[in-house]
Protein backbone atom coordinates (compact mmCIF):
# COMPACT_ATOMS: atom_id res chain seq x y z
CA UNK A 1 0.00 0.00 0.00
CA UNK A 2 1.43 3.20 -1.02
CA UNK A 3 0.19 7.57 -0.09
CA UNK A 4 0.76 9.75 -2.06
CA UNK A 5 0.91 12.62 0.39
CA UNK A 6 1.57 16.03 -1.61
CA UNK A 7 4.16 14.42 -3.94
CA UNK A 8 5.97 12.06 -1.09
CA UNK A 9 4.87 8.13 -1.59
CA UNK A 10 4.54 6.79 1.90
CA UNK A 11 4.96 3.40 1.62
CA UNK A 12 3.05 1.79 4.24
CA UNK A 13 5.07 -1.69 4.93
CA UNK A 14 5.33 -0.97 8.46
CA UNK A 15 2.61 1.14 10.18
CA UNK A 16 2.45 5.02 10.74
CA UNK A 17 2.42 6.51 13.51
CA UNK A 18 -0.04 9.49 13.86
CA UNK A 19 0.75 11.96 16.86
CA UNK A 20 -2.42 13.84 18.34
CA UNK A 21 -2.38 17.61 18.58
CA UNK A 22 -5.53 18.95 20.46
CA UNK A 23 -6.10 22.68 20.23
CA UNK A 24 -9.21 22.44 22.32
CA UNK A 25 -10.15 22.88 26.44
CA UNK A 26 -12.42 20.15 26.14
CA UNK A 27 -11.17 17.13 24.89
CA UNK A 28 -11.11 14.14 26.78
CA UNK A 29 -7.26 13.50 28.22
CA UNK A 30 -5.57 16.31 27.12
CA UNK A 31 -8.15 19.40 26.64
CA UNK A 32 -6.57 22.97 27.53
CA UNK A 33 -2.88 21.75 27.73
CA UNK A 34 -1.71 23.24 24.31
CA UNK A 35 -2.74 26.79 25.42
CA UNK A 36 0.29 28.82 23.70
CA UNK A 37 2.17 29.27 20.63
CA UNK A 38 5.16 27.87 22.49
CA UNK A 39 3.38 24.82 24.56
CA UNK A 40 1.92 23.90 21.13
CA UNK A 41 5.30 23.68 18.90
CA UNK A 42 7.31 22.00 22.15
CA UNK A 43 4.42 19.26 21.83
CA UNK A 44 5.15 18.67 18.30
CA UNK A 45 9.13 18.38 18.52
CA UNK A 46 8.68 15.74 20.95
CA UNK A 47 5.92 14.30 18.75
CA UNK A 48 8.57 14.38 15.79
CA UNK A 49 11.55 13.89 18.13
CA UNK A 50 9.93 10.61 19.40
CA UNK A 51 9.17 9.15 15.33
CA UNK A 52 5.78 10.61 14.63
CA UNK A 53 5.55 10.46 10.78
CA UNK A 54 2.15 12.90 10.64
CA UNK A 55 0.52 15.39 13.77
CA UNK A 56 -3.02 15.75 13.52
CA UNK A 57 -4.66 19.22 14.32
CA UNK A 58 -8.10 19.55 15.55
CA UNK A 59 -9.87 22.26 16.57
CA UNK A 60 -12.96 20.81 17.94
CA UNK A 61 -13.53 18.24 20.14
CA UNK A 62 -15.55 15.40 19.51
CA UNK A 63 -15.52 12.86 22.40
CA UNK A 64 -18.65 11.58 23.21
CA UNK A 65 -21.62 13.92 24.43
CA UNK A 66 -19.34 17.32 22.84
CA UNK A 67 -20.99 20.06 21.79
CA UNK A 68 -20.13 21.99 18.47
CA UNK A 69 -18.12 25.04 18.88
CA UNK A 70 -18.82 27.19 15.87
CA UNK A 71 -17.11 27.13 12.44
CA UNK A 72 -15.58 30.65 13.42
CA UNK A 73 -14.29 29.56 16.39
CA UNK A 74 -12.63 26.38 14.88
CA UNK A 75 -10.76 28.29 12.53
CA UNK A 76 -9.50 30.59 14.72
CA UNK A 77 -7.89 28.10 16.41
CA UNK A 78 -6.34 26.03 14.54
CA UNK A 79 -5.22 28.91 11.69
CA UNK A 80 -2.22 30.22 13.65
CA UNK A 81 -0.89 27.56 14.77
CA UNK A 82 -0.55 24.98 11.68
CA UNK A 83 0.88 28.28 9.73
CA UNK A 84 3.54 28.36 13.14
CA UNK A 85 3.73 24.30 13.19
CA UNK A 86 4.65 24.06 9.09
CA UNK A 87 7.13 27.41 9.26
CA UNK A 88 9.12 25.73 11.77
CA UNK A 89 9.26 22.34 11.15
CA UNK A 90 10.59 21.30 7.82
CA UNK A 91 9.13 18.34 5.63
CA UNK A 92 6.44 18.02 8.40
CA UNK A 93 3.05 16.07 7.20
CA UNK A 94 0.42 17.72 9.30
CA UNK A 95 -3.15 16.34 9.11
CA UNK A 96 -6.04 18.24 9.66
CA UNK A 97 -8.89 16.68 12.06
CA UNK A 98 -12.30 17.89 11.21
CA UNK A 99 -15.75 17.30 9.32
CA UNK A 100 -16.19 21.16 8.33
CA UNK A 101 -14.85 21.42 4.35
CA UNK A 102 -14.45 25.00 5.25
CA UNK A 103 -12.31 24.64 7.73
CA UNK A 104 -10.52 21.54 6.03
CA UNK A 105 -10.02 24.18 3.03
CA UNK A 106 -8.41 27.23 5.05
CA UNK A 107 -6.36 24.43 6.77
CA UNK A 108 -5.17 23.33 3.10
CA UNK A 109 -3.93 26.43 2.20
CA UNK A 110 -1.90 27.02 5.26
CA UNK A 111 0.00 23.35 3.95
CA UNK A 112 -2.05 20.77 5.51
CA UNK A 113 -1.89 17.49 3.61
CA UNK A 114 -4.46 15.06 4.60
CA UNK A 115 -8.04 15.63 5.97
CA UNK A 116 -8.98 13.26 8.63
CA UNK A 117 -13.27 13.39 8.84
CA UNK A 118 -14.86 11.98 11.85
CA UNK A 119 -17.89 11.77 10.17
CA UNK A 120 -16.88 10.15 6.80
CA UNK A 121 -18.72 13.14 5.18
CA UNK A 122 -22.01 12.79 6.81
CA UNK A 123 -21.83 16.23 8.43
CA UNK A 124 -21.32 18.50 5.92
CA UNK A 125 -22.31 17.75 2.48
CA UNK A 126 -19.44 19.65 1.07
CA UNK A 127 -17.00 17.64 2.02
CA UNK A 128 -16.30 15.07 -0.72
CA UNK A 129 -16.83 17.92 -3.06
CA UNK A 130 -14.15 19.41 -2.18
CA UNK A 131 -11.76 16.70 -1.72
CA UNK A 132 -12.38 16.50 -5.14
CA UNK A 133 -10.77 19.68 -5.64
CA UNK A 134 -7.92 19.04 -3.65
CA UNK A 135 -7.23 15.51 -4.59
CA UNK A 136 -5.08 15.08 -1.10
CA UNK A 137 -5.53 12.12 1.11
CA UNK A 138 -8.31 11.31 3.23
CA UNK A 139 -9.17 9.65 6.89
CA UNK A 140 -12.74 8.03 6.12
CA UNK A 141 -14.31 7.38 9.72
CA UNK A 142 -17.21 5.40 10.66
CA UNK A 143 -19.62 7.04 12.83
CA UNK A 144 -23.67 7.16 13.86
CA UNK A 145 -25.20 10.17 14.54
CA UNK A 146 -23.18 13.32 16.02
CA UNK A 147 -20.57 12.92 19.21
CA UNK A 148 -23.33 14.47 20.88
CA UNK A 149 -25.62 11.79 20.41
CA UNK A 150 -23.92 8.99 18.71
CA UNK A 151 -23.29 6.32 21.71
CA UNK A 152 -27.34 6.28 21.82
CA UNK A 153 -26.74 5.27 18.24
CA UNK A 154 -24.99 1.92 18.95
CA UNK A 155 -27.74 -0.71 17.52
CA UNK A 156 -26.72 -2.40 14.30
CA UNK A 157 -29.14 -3.91 11.97
CA UNK A 158 -26.55 -6.48 10.37
CA UNK A 159 -23.12 -7.58 11.62
CA UNK A 160 -21.03 -4.77 12.59
CA UNK A 161 -18.49 -5.96 10.48
CA UNK A 162 -20.19 -6.12 6.78
CA UNK A 163 -22.59 -2.87 7.92
CA UNK A 164 -19.53 -0.78 8.21
CA UNK A 165 -18.04 -2.55 5.27
CA UNK A 166 -21.20 -1.65 3.45
CA UNK A 167 -20.76 2.36 4.47
CA UNK A 168 -16.93 2.55 3.50
CA UNK A 169 -17.87 0.55 0.81
CA UNK A 170 -20.64 3.61 -0.40
CA UNK A 171 -18.53 6.15 0.60
CA UNK A 172 -15.45 4.73 -1.62
CA UNK A 173 -17.43 4.34 -4.69
CA UNK A 174 -18.37 8.16 -4.31
CA UNK A 175 -15.23 9.38 -3.70
CA UNK A 176 -13.30 7.21 -6.30
CA UNK A 177 -16.22 8.89 -9.07
CA UNK A 178 -14.27 11.81 -7.81
CA UNK A 179 -10.78 10.99 -8.39
CA UNK A 180 -9.90 10.28 -4.87
CA UNK A 181 -7.12 7.48 -4.56
CA UNK A 182 -5.80 7.68 -1.09
CA UNK A 183 -8.00 6.74 1.44
CA UNK A 184 -7.29 5.69 4.87
CA UNK A 185 -10.35 3.74 6.55
CA UNK A 186 -10.99 4.09 10.43
CA UNK A 187 -13.81 2.00 11.48
CA UNK A 188 -14.43 4.57 14.40
CA UNK A 189 -13.18 2.90 18.04
CA UNK A 190 -15.60 4.92 20.43
CA UNK A 191 -17.82 6.54 17.81
CA UNK A 192 -20.87 4.83 18.68
CA UNK A 193 -20.13 1.46 19.77
CA UNK A 194 -20.63 -0.08 22.87
CA UNK A 195 -17.52 -1.80 24.57
CA UNK A 196 -18.50 -5.42 23.00
CA UNK A 197 -18.78 -3.90 19.16
CA UNK A 198 -15.32 -1.92 19.76
CA UNK A 199 -14.00 -4.91 20.72
CA UNK A 200 -15.42 -7.25 17.86
CA UNK A 201 -13.89 -4.62 15.70
CA UNK A 202 -10.35 -5.13 17.35
CA UNK A 203 -11.05 -8.95 16.58
CA UNK A 204 -11.91 -8.57 12.95
CA UNK A 205 -9.76 -5.86 11.48
CA UNK A 206 -8.36 -7.40 9.24
CA UNK A 207 -11.85 -8.16 7.43
CA UNK A 208 -12.46 -4.25 7.11
CA UNK A 209 -11.56 -2.73 3.98
CA UNK A 210 -11.65 -5.20 1.96
CA UNK A 211 -7.68 -5.84 2.15
CA UNK A 212 -7.38 -2.73 -0.55
CA UNK A 213 -7.38 0.13 2.12
CA UNK A 214 -5.31 0.76 5.00
CA UNK A 215 -6.74 0.57 8.17
CA UNK A 216 -6.38 3.80 10.78
CA UNK A 217 -6.91 2.80 14.47
CA UNK A 218 -7.31 5.35 16.79
CA UNK A 219 -8.44 3.63 20.36
CA UNK A 220 -5.23 5.95 22.47
CA UNK A 221 -6.42 6.32 26.21
CA UNK A 222 -10.17 5.73 25.10
CA UNK A 223 -12.97 4.73 27.66
CA UNK A 224 -12.77 1.10 25.73
CA UNK A 225 -9.91 0.39 27.60
CA UNK A 226 -10.72 2.48 30.83
CA UNK A 227 -13.94 0.62 31.39
CA UNK A 228 -11.99 -2.73 31.18
CA UNK A 229 -9.02 -1.64 33.84
CA UNK A 230 -11.32 1.02 35.95
CA UNK A 231 -8.10 3.30 35.67
CA UNK A 232 -7.80 7.41 35.24
CA UNK A 233 -7.24 8.46 31.64
CA UNK A 234 -3.90 9.33 32.88
CA UNK A 235 -3.54 5.90 33.68
CA UNK A 236 -4.24 4.05 30.29
CA UNK A 237 -0.88 4.36 28.76
CA UNK A 238 0.04 0.55 29.42
CA UNK A 239 -3.55 -0.89 28.15
CA UNK A 240 -3.19 1.57 24.97
CA UNK A 241 0.43 0.03 24.04
CA UNK A 242 -1.84 -3.37 24.47
CA UNK A 243 -4.92 -2.92 22.58
CA UNK A 244 -2.02 -0.85 19.79
CA UNK A 245 -0.02 -3.69 19.23
CA UNK A 246 -3.49 -6.02 18.93
CA UNK A 247 -4.35 -3.73 16.34
CA UNK A 248 -0.74 -4.27 14.09
CA UNK A 249 -1.11 -7.90 14.82
CA UNK A 250 -4.29 -7.50 12.67
CA UNK A 251 -3.46 -5.07 10.29
CA UNK A 252 -3.73 -1.69 11.08
CA UNK A 253 -1.67 0.49 9.41
CA UNK A 254 -1.94 3.86 11.05
CA UNK A 255 -1.93 4.20 14.83
CA UNK A 256 -3.77 7.17 16.10
CA UNK A 257 -2.03 8.10 19.28
CA UNK A 258 -1.32 10.75 22.95
CA UNK A 259 2.15 8.97 23.22
CA UNK A 260 4.10 8.51 20.29
CA UNK A 261 7.54 6.82 21.57
CA UNK A 262 5.26 4.13 22.90
CA UNK A 263 3.46 3.40 19.40
CA UNK A 264 6.51 3.27 17.75
CA UNK A 265 8.02 0.72 19.95
CA UNK A 266 4.71 -1.58 19.76
CA UNK A 267 5.55 -1.16 15.97
CA UNK A 268 9.22 -2.47 16.34
CA UNK A 269 8.65 -5.09 18.55
CA UNK A 270 5.66 -6.51 16.21
CA UNK A 271 7.66 -6.35 13.24
CA UNK A 272 10.31 -7.82 14.49
CA UNK A 273 8.26 -10.29 15.42
CA UNK A 274 6.44 -11.41 12.39
CA UNK A 275 9.87 -11.94 10.90
CA UNK A 276 9.75 -15.59 12.55
CA UNK A 277 6.02 -16.51 11.10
Amino acid sequence: MIINCAGTLLHLKEPKVMGIVNLTPDSFYDGGKLYSENKILQHIETLLNEGSDFIDVGGCSTRPGAKFITEKEEIKRITKPIRAIIRNFSDIKVSIDTFRSEVARIAVEEGVVMINDISGGTLDKNMFRLLGKLKIPYILNHMKGTPKNMQKKIHFRKNIIIEINNFFSEKIYYLRKLGIQDIILDPGFGFGKSLEQNFKLLKHLSLLGFKDYPILVGISRKSMIKCILNNSYEELLNGTSIINTIAILNGSKFLRVHDVKEAVECIKLVQYYKKFL
